[in-house]
């Protein structure tokens, strides 16, 4: 009885976080919800196997990332496909650096993600495959390091590394059409961009 009340002390602060993860893993609020709940559920059962004094957090993830891919992947019929193409890299940053007629002043990141509203990164974020998306969320939005997305991901940390880098390049490449639209870059394609 004393694990399950340490439990309920330790993770109740994840929730919300867990929440977001799992929304964007689902995109679905009933699905989340019912994600989250069924990642308490295997951790507050398995919490005695947990060694206190190590990152909560990252175990926390772990199970929920498991949980998804074992649960709501599981459920498709055929896995996605994805043929991501090399998008050159720091592409928006040469198109929108002072050079090509950017404000000295501001970061190209800067100008780029003022542009651009919620939806489209929220329809480019979605775009990604699976592997992908999850890698980038959660080094950039969750901020886990390399070696705790690969111990989150069961993964090796040279598979993280690289769906960390072709995530990233495949939302250059999904945000450059939106730039493009904005005026943000000339209607030159990107490499690889139609």
């Amino acid at each position: 009885m004393a694990d399950q009340a340490r439990f309920t002390e330790l993770s109740m602060e994840y929730m919300p976080a867990l929440y977001s993860a799992a929304l964007r893993m689902t995109r679905n609020p009933t699905d989340a919800e019912d994600l989250v709940q069924e990642t308490y559920l295997k951790a507050y059962r398995g919490f005695g196997g947990f060694a206190e004094g190590t990152n909560l957090k990252a175990w926390l993830y772990r199970i929920l990332t498991n949980t998804y891919i074992n649960s709501y992947r599981a459920t498709k019929r055929r896995p996605e496909i994805a043929d991501v193409e090399d998008v050159e890299d720091l592409y928006l940053y040469r198109r929108l650096s002072p050079a090509a007629g950017g404000d000295p002043g501001r970061s190209a990141e800067d100008e780029a993600l003022e542009s651009f509203g919620d939806d489209e990164v929220k329809a480019a974020i979605e775009s990604l495959p699976d592997a992908f998306r999850i890698a980038v969320l959660l080094a950039d939005v969750e901020g886990f390091s390399y070696k705790e997305i690969a111990d989150i991901t069961d993964v090796p940390i040279g598979t993280v590394m690289s769906r960390i880098h072709r995530g990233r390049r495949a939302l250059q490449k999904a945000l450059h059409g939106y730039a493009t639209t904005r005026g943000l870059v000339g209607s030159a394609s990107a490499p690889g961009v139609s």
